[in-house]
């Protein structure tokens, strides 16, 4: 019995527990770390895609059916770097490759006529003639009688080429260049809302006075989203007389009974807080003294806290 009691009163040897502690509580964590780590880059590794906007382009030109388009979408994308934006050499290829997919895939077209909007200027000089000429692509896929089977033909319709030729309005007034103004402003009589709102924002944002009366015009267009782009455009042209439609923009009762579109507190979007941003902005850019009530009441009232603060930076430049 005492050696049993000597046994268990005598002291442990910390030296020799130490290295167990440490494998129990050190080592295999680590251990479980780092596997975790490999597994994650090995599947990050096949999720992530490192081509460049050239790789993206070749495939444009040489992939498959089912994935040039998506790889026009993703080089679209990649014009969000300013680095890709301003790859000289990227133009001109960007340029002949929209020119060689006349008559094809148009979601291709669409997403090339995005990329080529989104190069920093100044833009190839053939750039805005292949442009221009594409706005005279028939807008329709085929005779009726064959479009729905052309549309299961190729996977896409009508509205893809309407898409197509949005996005070449959209293009062209990105552009800066005066030349566009006429050539785009015919298409203001199209039937297509979405055509006449692109045509709108376009011609707001190119210099000169050619399009003045056309822009004058739209503010009685019956859709709100086309009167909006025209205001905005005058606005920036000094043209007073788009005060009435942004008053109807900075009018938070009006807005909410025409914007019928949900906000998305998931995705911090709220298109009717947008619409009033808007007007605020144009409302600056006019300088017109009539609306700093309005705009003094939004600054202390509206329940969008990004509104109060577009309209108290509106208040500062009205002076």
């Amino acid at each position: 019995m005492d050696k049993l009691v000597e046994r268990e009163s005598a002291p442990r040897n910390t030296l020799v527990a130490a290295p167990a502690l440490a494998v129990q509580f050190f080592l295999i964590p680590l251990a479980v770390v780092a596997v975790i780590g490999v597994v994650y880059l090995g599947f990050r590794s096949m999720v992530v895609d490192s081509r460049g906007p050239h790789d993206y382009l070749a495939e444009v030109r040489n992939g498959g059916t089912d994935r040039r388009w998506p790889a026009a979408y993703e080089l679209s994308r990649l014009m969000d770097d300013p680095k890709v934006r301003a790859d000289r050499s990227l133009a001109p290829a960007l340029v002949e490759a929209f020119e060689q997919t006349k008559d094809d895939d148009p979601r291709i077209r669409r997403y090339l006529a995005l990329a080529i909007g989104r190069l920093d200027p100044p833009l190839p000089a053939d750039a805005i003639d292949v442009l221009s000429k594409s706005l005279d692509d028939p807008d329709r896929v085929a005779a009726p009688g064959i479009d729905a089977w052309i549309s299961r033909l190729t996977g896409w319709s009508d509205s893809d080429l309407g898409e197509v030729r949005i996005s070449t309005i959209w293009a062209l007034g990105a552009s800066g260049d005066p030349r566009v103004a006429e050539r785009s402003l015919p298409f203001y009589q199209s039937p297509d809302a979405g055509v006449r709102k692109m045509v709108v924002y376009a011609l707001g944002a190119l210099p000169g006075e050619a399009q003045r009366e056309t822009l004058r015009a739209a503010l009685q267009d019956p859709e709100p989203d086309v009167r909006w782009n025209a205001a905005v455009g005058l606005a920036r042209h000094g043209d007073r007389q788009a005060t009435g439609v942004i008053r109807q923009m900075i009018d938070r009762e009006y807005v909410e009974h025409v914007v019928k579109r949900e906000v998305r507190q998931d995705q911090d979007l709220d298109p009717i807080a947008d619409v009033i941003i808007s007007g605020l902005r144009a409302a600056a850019a006019l300088k017109d003294d009539s609306l700093r009530e309005p705009i003094a009441l939004l600054s202390q009232q509206d329940r969008s806290m990004k509104v109060r603060q577009a309209a108290l930076e509106a208040l500062k430049v009205i002076g």
